[in-house]
């Protein structure tokens, strides 16, 4: 590792996609720093300054966003890819409104997400769909929406669902419908 490799702040909650991530990082000539919550991401900010920061969206109980805001506020310059299994509309635009360069769904690997930081100008002649999205995918998307509106809070969520707290936990553990 050369003195002037670039360096790259890697945060996911999951030890054994972020020990894989790292190492291939590594390989590709990053100094690499991993964190598995967001105060050990904003921990090491305060002892080195990165490049670039893949931010996992769902941290445990903590949402990605929230961090992507606050690695802004310490190093305005830095570029960001969100990183998720959990994808949906409103956390993508959620995220590019806090300054991630790009939102990519999981499995990534990490020539995904250097393409994803090398994308940082939108396509115009990405492909539309021909097909609406299905019901559960609009059902996925709205509770996404409604989750982000009260701040991650599950039961605030399911109360302004009006569905049970543990039928809105439950759906929130799927992976989300891709159509």
């Amino acid at each position: 590792m050369t003195e002037d490799a670039e360096k790259l702040l890697l945060v996911d909650d999951d030890e054994i996609f972020l020990h894989v991530l790292q190492r291939a990082f590594k390989k590709r000539g990053f100094d690499v720093h991993t964190a598995n919550t967001i105060t050990e991401a904003l921990a090491l900010c305060e002892h080195c300054m990165f490049s670039r920061a893949v931010v996992d969206l769902k941290l445990a109980e903590e949402s990605g966003l929230h961090l992507i805001d606050k690695l802004k506020q310490k190093q305005a310059d830095l570029a960001i890819v969100m990183l998720t299994g959990y994808s949906s509309i409103s956390t993508a635009v959620e995220a590019i409104k806090l300054g991630a360069l790009n939102y990519l769904c999981k499995p990534a690997d990490a020539d995904d997400i250097l393409h994803a930081f090398e994308q940082a100008q939108g396509n115009a002649n990405v492909e539309i769909s021909n097909q609406p999205p299905s019901v559960n995918r609009l059902e996925w998307e709205h509770i996404q929406r409604v989750l982000n509106e009260h701040d991650g809070n599950i039961s605030a969520t399911a109360r302004a669902l009006g569905m049970h707290r543990r039928t809105l936990q439950r759906k929130l553990q799927k992976r989300p419908v891709k159509q």
